[in-house]
């Protein structure tokens, strides 16, 4: 028997930043998709294995998007959840 877990979509990415206290990217078409994970804890470690790859560089920052609350944007769940 196969127990099938609830789809949590979350997209990793990342880009160099305008300014520090900013989310402003220097330039859109230079952002690094690092992927789409089916849960929370393999796009956090996919994160913080990229954060950690560009620590010399401060300006550049990486994100987890939580795609599965896009689906329902009204609760921010996904539906069924």
């Amino acid at each position: 028997m196969t127990t099938t877990s609830k789809q949590l979509p979350h997209l990793v990415f990342g880009g160099e930043l305008v300014a520090l206290d900013g989310n402003e990217f220097k330039d859109l078409s230079k952002l690094d998709i690092v992927g789409i994970y089916p849960n929370y804890a393999s796009a956090s470690a996919a994160w913080k294995a990229k954060s950690q790859q560009n620590v010399d560089n401060a300006l550049m920052r990486y994100f987890v998007v939580h795609l599965h609350r896009l689906l329902d944007p009204e609760t921010g769940k996904a539906q069924g959840e």
